[in-house]
């Protein structure tokens, strides 16, 4: 899918674009002739850059040759359109993981998250469309508060989502595409994290209500997602994982693990969801089965593909059905995010 080309990762040095990065240089999606991180931040940047020269000269290692031809990085901001014109040029597919994606946040700063999830979006499409730039797939990654919104980050990010499929009609010979996913295990920002820095210290640890429940996704398995879309998506689909949900009440405890710990509840906070739902009911006519994944059809009648069988009756959510706090367990203990094994960049920052 990459063999020979070009491709720009906006937001790279975020806990996706990592991953994402990570999984593009050890080429097993093919070999790209060029990886380019566009982010607003040189200290992350610079990390991240040591980081691979130090990959490229150790001997236990993948060696990734002409490592300064192949990794780039450019400063700029998603709300600049110059620096995205500028970032854009010669890119043959495009990442765009770029986002304000805490909830208080949008809430509290509004416009921010507008320049950011919008703006941001606009003006890679704009930098298309203008510059006639022969980009052949732009991927948008989406989150599950896109459906049926109730907060600034959702509501942003369901626009986004629009803008994206809608500039399919202005762009024939490139493919807009959407990935759409909930909450990821143990990324930055992510309750994981949080909860084992409450353990840590001795407790409480917060829930915000006994009752919400979450999908269960790593980080991995969200650029399986991103690469299924590369893969298989049509103009205008969004796709969605299938995975597993549970209470997050059972994710507590399971990670307390019998330790004398408290759970308070400190009740939603603003913009906060019980359930993530990642397919609405509106939604389930046109999305069809994809392999390990659900594939939604465009609105707009110019793009709109046949979804097939219908395959959902209902919408996608993380309230049904759960998994149990045993399957939660041994979730965590496969996945090594149980307190103990908690190691690399997650453990050097709750050390």
């Amino acid at each position: 899918m990459l063999t020979d080309k070009r491709v720009v990762i906006t937001g790279g040095t975020g806990s996706l674009g990592k991953t994402l990065l990570r999984r593009i240089m050890s080429n097993e999606f093919g070999k790209p002739s060029k990886v380019v991180v566009f982010s607003r931040d040189e200290a992350k940047q610079h990390d991240i850059r040591t980081q691979y020269l130090h990959k490229a000269f150790a001997t236990d290692e993948i060696a990734y040759s002409n490592f300064e031809r192949l990794l780039e990085f450019q400063i700029g901001d998603v709300r600049d359109y110059a620096s995205v014109a500028s970032a854009l040029i010669g890119a043959d597919i495009v990442f765009h993981a770029a986002a304000l994606k805490q909830v208080p946040a949008c809430e509290y700063f509004p416009f921010e998250a507008i320049q950011t999830n919008l703006i941001g979006a606009q003006n890679i499409v704009r930098a298309i469309r203008e510059r006639d730039l022969p980009i052949e797939t732009v991927v948008g990654i989406s989150t599950d508060k896109a459906v049926n919104p109730v907060n600034v980050m959702g509501m942003t990010k369901a626009l986004q989502e629009r803008l994206l499929i809608r500039a399919n009609l202005d762009r024939p010979n490139t493919r807009f595409i959407v990935v759409r996913y909930g909450n990821v295990l143990a990324s930055r920002g992510s309750v994981i994290p949080l909860f084992h820095h409450q353990i840590r210290a001795g407790g409480p640890v917060t829930l915000t209500d006994r009752r919400m429940t979450r999908f269960l996704l790593s980080l991995d398995e969200a650029v399986d997602t991103i690469f299924a879309a590369v893969k298989n998506g049509r103009r205008g689909e969004i796709f969605v994982p299938r995975v597993m949900s549970a209470n997050i009440a059972d994710l507590a405890e399971a990670l307390i693990d019998g330790r004398d710990i408290p759970i308070n509840v400190t009740g939603i906070r603003p913009g906060e969801k019980l359930h993530e739902v990642l397919v609405s009911r509106e939604e389930a006519f046109r999305t069809r089965n994809n392999g390990d994944f659900y594939a939604i059809a465009p609105l707009l009648p110019e793009i709109a593909v046949d979804s097939g069988p219908i395959v959902l009756e209902d919408e996608y959510s993380s309230g049904s059905p759960v998994v149990s706090k045993d399957e939660v367990r041994a979730m965590l203990v496969r996945r090594r995010l149980m307190l103990e094994d908690v190691a690399g960049e997650q453990g050097e920052l709750l050390r």
